[in-house]
């Protein structure tokens, strides 16, 4: 597929995706962006070569979140009576953080300039995020009279912990990288023009591992909430299933020649 808003590329079980909407700084609640998203997650997730998705912005911001201006002026998402406004966001901005985060490849977030909004939580929809020093993150709803009301009240909790996800959602207020990576919304800060390769090498060390256990363990590791007992349950099947595979046969071939 051609992509218009978007600019990917794949390679050695990794595709990168860069959000291609530099003039706007990368919003996401606009059309043809949003539904090349929601598209390209489906192919992505139909092709098991790719084991890892890089998300990235073109241009100096990561993502300004929602269209402001179209809010001002009542278009596109955000126009009509509130029950069209509602159906707006279920088919538009929420399917596509729901499209990110149900990705079963593992996901990166390269967060290359500011992600505010609903591009701190698009962001947040990923397994792993790294960051450029340029990076901010504001989870800045409140600001506009609004609510993160695209998934960041479940996943910003799950990054940093109740008390510091309501500290942020209810001021409003931006913070830079280091503090980024002191409160674990990322796993490390990097200059700003080695970000792309320091992504690309995480990416790269995920992908040399079998896709089947990668995606198994990313279907695991989202069960993290449930109790112990039930994700137990879940795993000795999955495990059973993972024993005869290709792959961990050729790892465990592989492992005794090594020993």
């Amino acid at each position: 597929m051609t992509y218009t808003d978007l600019i990917v590329e794949r390679g050695e079980g990794v595709a990168t995706v860069r959000l291609n909407r530099p003039d706007v700084r990368n919003v996401i609640s606009d059309d043809p962006l949003m539904s090349e998203l929601i598209e390209l997650c489906a192919e992505l997730d139909a092709d098991g070569s790719i084991k890892v998705v890089v998300l990235t912005g073109e241009g100096s911001a990561f993502s300004a979140g929602g269209n402001i201006a179209k809010m001002q002026r009542g278009e596109g998402m955000f126009a009509g009576p509130p029950e069209v406004t509602a159906l707006g966001y279920q088919q538009g901005i929420q399917r596509l953080i729901r499209a990110v985060h149900g990705l079963r490849a593992v996901t990166i977030a390269a967060v290359n300039g500011p992600a505010i909004g609903a591009g701190f939580d698009l962001s947040l929809a990923c397994d792993l995020r790294v960051c450029a020093r340029s990076a901010k993150f504001g989870e800045t709803f409140v600001a506009l009279g609004l609510i993160p009301g695209d998934g960041g009240s479940w996943l910003l909790p799950r990054s940093v912990g109740y008390q510091r996800a309501a500290e942020l959602s209810f001021t409003g207020r931006v913070f830079g990288a280091d503090e980024a990576l002191q409160l674990g919304v990322v796993l490390s800060v990097h200059d700003d023009d080695q970000l792309a390769s320091a992504a690309h090498e995480l990416a790269t060390s995920i992908a040399t591992r079998p896709s089947t256990a990668l995606r198994a363990s990313k279907l695991l590791l989202r069960r993290w909430t449930d109790e112990f007992a039930d994700v137990l349950d879940a795993a000795a099947p999955i495990q059973a299933l993972l024993h005869q595979t290709a792959e961990h046969r050729a790892a465990v071939e592989a492992f005794g020649r090594r020993t």
